[in-house]
């Protein structure tokens, strides 16, 4: 795929294998790997946080957080 400006586009696909969880477990677990979450939002701050991302200067995750009805 292609943009009018030139650039590429891909798509990458990935199967999960539930076998790999135990061992992402230990990995999150142990400190090893560290998720890294740059802004969140709420439910209500969708069309903020796709903006945000759509600057293209995000440095890690951009979170939804949809509140518990509870």
């Amino acid at each position: 795929m292609s943009k009018r400006d030139g650039q590429q586009l891909g798509a990458l696909t990935l199967k999960p294998n539930p076998k790999d969880l135990p061992f992402l477990k230990e990995l999150l677990e142990t400190g090893k790997v560290v998720p890294v979450i740059d802004k969140q939002y709420s439910l209500s701050e969708v069309p903020d946080a796709l903006r945000y991302f759509g600057e293209g200067h995000t440095r890690g995750k951009v979170v939804i957080t949809v509140a518990n009805s509870n």
